[in-house]
């Protein structure tokens, strides 16, 4: 009985500092990464109040992308290596480091709401504990039947290689929640078994957290529809340079009306968002406003031997592409500026990478 309570005892100990050591970032942030909270002084021109974003939220809509980012390093390592290859703890320190110097940043152009910041927090939170987790796996028993296996890759590591990429996709337009991890378990099930160790293995590790993930999902699910609600999937913008049955003939353009002496136009969020941008820019158009705002940020891929020189805006955070060689620069700069770099610029790697619409 002494042992059981002392197990028990240790137990919910352990358990009290992994609370503690996953929620330290959050506590830190709070505590050491705010600056002075500042409105700007702005008119916009879009008028509808549903389709006014704060502005705060394009730089705090990074740490969301840093996960996305984060599988897009992984699918990378795995198409020649296998996970225990992946930086984990490279990319917690990069969600953490970059969520607060953001804070920083969104605070000069009206800050966080409460919800924005819980968010972060969560999902920071939530990666931390999964990549801690995969790390603590992929580097003991997932090195070591890897070595056993030898370099010729089971077919369930192609399953693997396969579904990171095919994540990383699905996550730059949809919410992870959404993504059908039952569909790869039957893929691993399937999968011929040519290694009598690392298939099993990969099946029981690969299996395992991929069901978890799908019940997670749903509660996820459950809860965002209960609290937050979807989130809005249209943004306006306003446009010049360009006629209304010009911006009309384009893929996924909605023209609102004539506003300000260009054309409002309606849009879908996300990558597809960037891409947008991109073919207005390409077209000779200008961009005037997004959600009512006329400050913007930008990511821009560079590599090492590629250095890019003469973007507008202030470089606001530079950080590690794990799984790519080089950085990832992350721009402020007025809407206004952004048709210009968009032109310049191409959206490759290195690159543009990513308009973030608040």
């Amino acid at each position: 009985m002494r042992a059981v309570w002392k197990l028990l005892k240790w137990s919910v100990a352990a358990m009290l500092l992994l609370v503690v050591l996953l929620l330290s970032p959050v506590s830190y942030i709070e505590a050491f990464c705010h600056g002075e909270r500042t409105e700007q002084a702005y008119t916009p021109l879009i008028t509808d109040a549903a389709f006014h974003r704060r502005e705060a939220n394009t730089f705090l809509s990074y740490p969301e992308w840093h996960i996305v980012y984060a599988y897009d390093g992984l699918a990378q390592t795995l198409k020649t290596g296998d996970e225990y290859a992946f930086d984990y703890f490279s990319s917690v320190k990069g969600f953490w480091t970059s969520a607060c110097a953001l804070t920083k940043v969104a605070d000069a152009h009206g800050g966080a709401d409460s919800a924005t910041r819980m968010t972060i927090h969560t999902i920071g939170v939530s990666f931390t504990l999964e990549m801690a987790l995969k790390a603590a796996y992929e580097e003991t028993i997932g090195r070591l039947t890897a070595m056993l296996r030898g370099e010729k890759k089971t077919p369930q590591d192609q399953v693997a290689a396969g579904m990171a990429v095919d994540y990383a996709a699905f996550l730059r337009q949809t919410p992870w929640y959404k993504y059908p991890f039952d569909s790869q378990v039957r893929k691993l099930d399937e999968a011929p078994d040519t290694d009598p160790l690392r298939s099993r293995e990969r099946r029981f590790a690969l299996g395992t957290e991929w069901w978890a993930k799908t019940l997670y999902a749903g509660l996820i699910a459950d809860a965002v529809a209960g609290t937050t609600g979807v989130a809005q999937l249209e943004i306006r913008s306003v446009v010049g340079g360009l006629t209304s049955s010009e911006l009309a003939k384009m893929p996924w353009v909605k023209v609102i009306g004539e506003n300000g002496g260009g054309v409002e136009i309606e849009t879908p969020r996300y990558d597809l968002f960037t891409r947008i941008l991109v073919e207005i820019a390409q077209k000779g158009g200008a961009i005037r406003e997004i959600a009512g705002n006329d400050d913007i940020m930008v990511s821009v891929t560079e590599k090492p031997d590629q250095p890019l020189a003469g973007l507008p805006g202030t470089v606001v955070a530079r950080i590690r592409r794990d799984g790519f060689d080089g950085s990832r620069l992350l721009l402020a700069l007025k809407v206004n500026a952004l048709a210009t770099l968009l032109r310049n610029v191409p959206m490759a790697d290195p690159g543009v990478e990513h308009v973030f619409d608040y």
